[in-house]
């Protein structure tokens, strides 16, 4: 099963900078117990822009679609046997990278 895996940053408490060393080496681990599928860190959401396109012209607005201290700051994409192995790594993310970690699965 595969599980959407965000990682949540906090703009009034945010974690920690120099997580990257500590978080490859999360990485490379998932890579080789074969948890990995994808993951990727998103630009701050000052860089986004939401298009709604229901009506009869499409509208762009610059910045994130919902105003929050809390903000996606990445994702992964993991392959568990199920829930259980998701949330204990998704538990040691949340250490390894300083920030909260959410845990949805995909249908």
């Amino acid at each position: 099963m595969q599980y959407l895996v965000s990682v949540i940053d906090d703009k009034s408490n945010p974690g920690s900078t120099d997580r990257q060393p500590a978080i490859s080496a999360f990485n490379e681990r998932l890579i080789a117990e074969g948890h990995w599928v994808f993951a990727g860190g998103l630009a701050d959401t000052d860089a986004a822009t939401v298009i709604d396109n229901r009506g009869e012209q499409a509208v762009f607005s610059d910045g994130p679609f919902v105003e929050s201290k809390e903000y996606l700051a990445g994702v992964w994409v993991w392959e568990a046997p199920d829930l259980d192995v998701a949330l204990k790594l998704a538990t040691e993310a949340s250490k390894v990278c300083d920030r909260k970690i959410e845990v949805r699965p995909f249908r």
